[in-house]
């Protein structure tokens, strides 16, 4: 997803995977784990606070099962190696080392981890993929790289599938995981974009009083993009707090080669997800011409590039990193995007904790029908289900029970719950049980709170009318070309209108370069995720 050119990102990862060591050959015969004495009662208390001062003292219960820590510790790999890849510290990565480290105690098997950034990790695994030489049993990378990934990957097996974390995993991701009626993908966490204010300065009479003599408006939580502009515009640049420095009004990922994709989509979902109109949002399903360049996509970068007056300064050049902390910190009213800046307020040190709260994505009063090229005049919202990590087994690995193993420990109930309350680790919610608020007021929320957060990520399951990613061969480069059309525009290089059209002329480039059919065949499953919800 950066700017750097393919061609020269596929060279250096397959110099990588020609001097990775000691691949995993295909035809080793699998291997089997010993049977030894359990390390762990069932039900035993699990903490990480062993692991240094920067994990919280929290304890929970380890949960009876395949996955926990007691059956999985009566597993002997010693004398095995796994090679595992993931996203760079913290993010995924952390929690990858973190895991990694646990097993090798528990099972006496070694696991090696290697932590590379985000701009290298698709070709760091694809490439030695598609050479037939795996360079690791255990990937760990964004779920939309499933349409380039699936041909290599094993399968989870069946007795993984029957396991209780893996049946309390919410519908919409068992979606995600699945590919051509398979589960190739193993659920390790739960994304989707949804909206964050700071409740106290919406709440308080003496700002909507405010708000009513300036706007004559009511303050309250944004439903339509026009509503969070407006609140944006009014609050950006005064000291809403009261610390005696400025806040802002919106804080957005914008950085190009930082995810600006998905915080287009957020923007854009109301005005092109129109809810009686099947077929999918980003081409036409039969003919697979671009839509990205239609009325609906025009709108909401229109609305994006207007939103820059709301901005913190920097705030044009903002990656992930800067929304969590934007928000997190305190220094912007609103944001959008993942769970990480509300978790990252909700920490127990945070001067805004549970002052916040969460809401669905700001919708719109009206949405492009592409059918009738034409608005549809009713409001409308809709979901946005972006990318969330996932993790997957190489098919030609040797070592496929160690990898399953290792997955279904990474993610057994114990670790999860422990997981989900570091915000810094990327672990959301993703199963059915991770919304109940009292979980989360366990962890020292307020009940108003958790109950904001749990209602909105899982009415987000319950919404028909849903986006999901583009989950298609050559994704990368999919969006790499919408995010330097977006950019465009926010720079004032380009009018939206022509840098979407600009997108869309590289959008049917690719389609041809990749095939038409190969394209079109996986596009088919993200048009069924979204018509058949």
């Amino acid at each position: 997803m950066r700017s750097r050119p393919y061609k020269g990102l596929v060279a250096v990862a397959a110099a990588a995977a020609l001097t990775a060591t000691a691949c995993t050959a295909q035809d080793e015969a699998q291997q089997k784990p010993k049977e030894k004495t359990a390390l762990f009662k069932s039900g035993s208390d699990i903490s990480y606070q062993k692991y240094g001062k920067n994990y919280p003292t929290t304890k929970v219960k380890d949960v009876p099962g395949s996955c926990s820590y007691e059956s999985i510790s009566r597993k002997d790999y010693s004398g095995q190696t796994l090679k595992i890849i993931s996203h760079a510290v913290p993010v995924i990565g952390e929690p990858t080392q973190l895991h990694a480290k646990q097993f090798e105690e528990i099972t006496g098997g070694k696991v090696e981890v290697v932590n590379v950034p985000f701009g290298e990790l698709h070709q760091k695994i694809l490439t030695p993929l598609q050479a037939g030489q795996p360079a690791y049993d255990v990937m760990f990378y964004p779920s939309l790289w499933i349409g380039d990934m699936a041909p290599y990957l094993a399968p989870v097996p069946e007795k993984y599938l029957n396991t209780t974390g893996m049946q309390d995993v919410t519908a919409a991701y068992m979606d995600v995981a699945t590919w051509d009626g398979k589960v190739m993908q193993y659920p390790v966490d739960g994304d989707r974009h949804y909206l964050k204010i700071r409740a106290d300065v919406l709440q308080d009479p003496k700002w909507q009083a405010q708000y009513k003599k300036a706007t004559g408006k009511d303050l309250k939580v944004p439903t339509t993009w026009t509503e969070y502009q407006d609140i944006a515009e009014a609050f950006s640049g005064k000291d809403f707090d009261g610390d005696g420095k400025k806040n802002y009004g919106s804080a957005e990922v914008t950085k190009r080669d930082d995810l600006t994709f998905s915080a287009f989509i957020s923007r854009a979902a109301p005005y092109v997800k129109n809810p009686d109109v099947k077929g999918g949002v980003f081409f036409d399903e039969e003919t697979m011409k671009p839509l990205i360049n239609t009325p609906g996509f025009v709108r909401a970068l229109q609305d994006m590039v207007k939103a820059k007056s709301t901005w913190a300064p920097g705030g044009s050049n903002f990656g992930l990193g800067d929304e969590i902390f934007s928000f997190g910190g305190g220094q912007t009213l609103m944001s959008y995007s993942w769970d990480d800046a509300f978790i990252q307020a909700q920490q127990p040190d945070s001067k805004i904790r549970n002052t916040v709260q969460a809401a669905p994505l700001p919708g719109s009063t009206e949405v492009y029908n592409r059918t009738t090229k034409a608005w549809d005049k009713k409001a409308n919202q809709a979901a946005y289900f972006t990318w969330g990590w996932t993790s997957a087994v190489a098919k030609a690995s040797s070592h496929q029970e160690m990898a399953f193993d290792y997955l279904c420990f990474f993610s057994n109930e114990a670790n999860t719950a422990l997981d989900l309350t570091i915000g810094r680790f990327g672990v959301n919610p993703y199963r059915i049980s991770h919304f109940a608020p009292e979980f989360w007021e366990k962890q020292g929320w307020d009940k108003d709170v958790a109950k904001a957060y749990v209602d909105t990520l899982s009415g987000m399951e319950e919404n028909p009318n849903r986006v999901f990613d583009l989950r298609v061969p050559g994704v990368n480069q999919y969006m790499s070309a919408l995010a330097n059309g977006v950019a465009a525009a926010l720079a004032g290089q380009e009018s939206p209108q022509r840098a979407l059209d600009g997108v869309a002329r590289e959008w049917a480039k690719i389609t041809d370069q990749i095939g038409k059919d190969k394209v079109q065949s996986a596009y088919r499953n993200v048009v069924a995720l979204e018509d058949e919800s």
